[in-house]
């Protein structure tokens, strides 16, 4: 039987899940005082890792005693104990090494100290931060990931959708339109789970199927037009299926850039625009460099403009389809002007319920699992909310390929019947851009 262990958390992990110190099981854990100082600095603001900060805090104000400052607090039936610890003592060879004390080596010097005084137990400093683990494990520390969210594997929702070779009465039956039972095709047992997409192959001809959670039945999938845009290869019209299927509430959109992602997912809902009463499209902002909304000009709205701005970009490509004086590009205008178009940023969300609406969440790749988590149970009556994300471009310095809540979601949710993920392969934005996203 594997002995406790004593984990030291970072700042990080508790701005990333702020129930965090309930999944260590029955390890004891260890808050340096500096991490509260630091989560101090957060308290203000409307983004998830403000609300986080919030939270924590009044989850240890519940908690908290004079035994949390010195032997610890119970955090109940099968966990340890908690602490929150106040020796400042600096080490030597930390000094050493580094010299300036900033909140990130006090927190380093904690664990130090601690795997020091406690022989019987290994002690384990657990951070998001790979630079601030590089340098722990440089003192000789153990260090991890926090690992509670973490996927582990990313490789299924980088490949195009399975191909399957069957009998040409088969793949005709799916064709027609009579349905295929997947109980009939052995090739599919245990590999295909409800609402999955297929290409399914025979001698004489192929077929684009998806196997209905309902009825574990394969059901063929037809090219359709939205809005003037229609699938230019089998994924997109995998995506357009799932994104105007109303009996999928919740659907992934994953690909490279240029694959068709955004505008396929906008094409979508506004093709469904008397089905719903709104259209939200929202994305996370993440700022680049030193670009940051305090040091934009203007007001709310033109701070987030820039931000926003692929998004408009997709509705002009719709609206070119069609030409500027067009009935359907006047209707978008329209749909702006009255709300029922709605760009805004994702923070302005949060505390809303999402009834009559189809929500986009774009670039949703660089949202953790909770943020996540927060967008769909907002879902209220007549209710669709699409993800759509590049896994390969993650903005945000404590998220991976394997703990954003893009592939978090998706690996929970498959095989769930209200659920579809389709992941794009092909760029068809042009060749350059395609060439581009393959070989740089």
């Amino acid at each position: 039987m594997e002995t406790k262990k004593n984990f030291v958390l970072d700042t990080n992990v508790i701005l990333h899940d702020h129930k965090c110190i309930y999944n260590f099981q029955d390890n004891d854990i260890f808050l340096p005082i500096v991490v509260l100082e630091e989560l101090d600095k957060f308290k203000k603001g409307s983004e998830q890792i403000n609300f986080n900060s919030r939270e924590f805090v009044r989850e240890l104000d519940d908690l908290s005693s004079a035994e949390i400052f010195t032997k610890g607090v119970e955090l109940g039936d099968g966990r340890g104990r908690l602490h929150i610890v106040t020796d400042q003592e600096y080490p030597e060879e930390l000094a050493k090494a580094f010299a300036e004390k900033i909140a990130d080596h006090k927190i380093i010097a904690v664990a130090l100290n601690l795997s020091k005084s406690d022989k019987k137990h290994k002690t384990v400093l657990v951070s998001k931060d790979v630079n601030l683990r590089m340098k722990a494990k440089s003192l000789g520390l153990e260090c991890e990931d926090y690992k509670t969210d973490r996927v582990e594997s990313t490789d299924i929702y980088e490949q195009a959708q399975q191909s399957f070779d069957l009998p040409g009465e088969m793949v005709d039956r799916v064709f027609v339109g009579s349905g295929l039972p997947v109980i009939e095709v052995k090739e599919m047992e245990g590999k295909v789970v409800p609402n999955e997409y297929v290409i399914l192959n025979s001698e004489r001809s192929s077929v684009l199927a998806r196997l209905d959670a309902t009825t574990d039945t394969l059901r063929p999938v037809r090219k359709q037009k939205c809005y003037g845009i229609e699938g230019r290869n089998a994924e997109q019209t995998f995506a357009l299926d799932a994104l105007m299927n109303d009996e999928l509430k919740l659907v992934a959109v994953t690909g490279k850039a240029g694959t068709g992602k955004t505008l396929l997912a906008l094409a979508a809902a506004l093709a469904q625009s008397k089905t719903y009463s709104q259209i939200l499209l929202a994305r996370p902002i993440v700022a680049l460099s030193n670009k940051d909304l305090g040091f934009l000009p203007g007001d709310e709205k033109q701070k987030i403009s820039p931000y926003m701005q692929p998004l408009f970009d997709n509705l002009n490509v719709i609206k070119r389809q069609f030409g500027a004086q067009s009935k359907e590009s006047t209707n978008i205008d329209d749909m702006q002007h009255s709300g029922q178009l709605v760009i805004e940023a994702l923070a302005y969300i949060r505390g809303r319920s999402l009834n009559d609406t189809y929500v986009i969440v774009d670039e949703s790749q660089n949202l953790t699992p909770h943020e996540i988590k927060t967008i769909i149970t907002r879902a209220g009556n007549n209710c669709k909310i699409v993800f759509t994300g590049d896994i390969q471009q993650i903005d945000t310095p404590y998220l991976d390929r394997q703990s954003n809540g893009l592939v978090y979601m998706i690996d929970k949710m498959r095989g769930q019947s209200l659920f579809a993920h389709v992941n794009l392969i092909k760029g068809e934005r042009s060749a350059l851009s395609e060439l581009a996203s393959n070989i740089l």
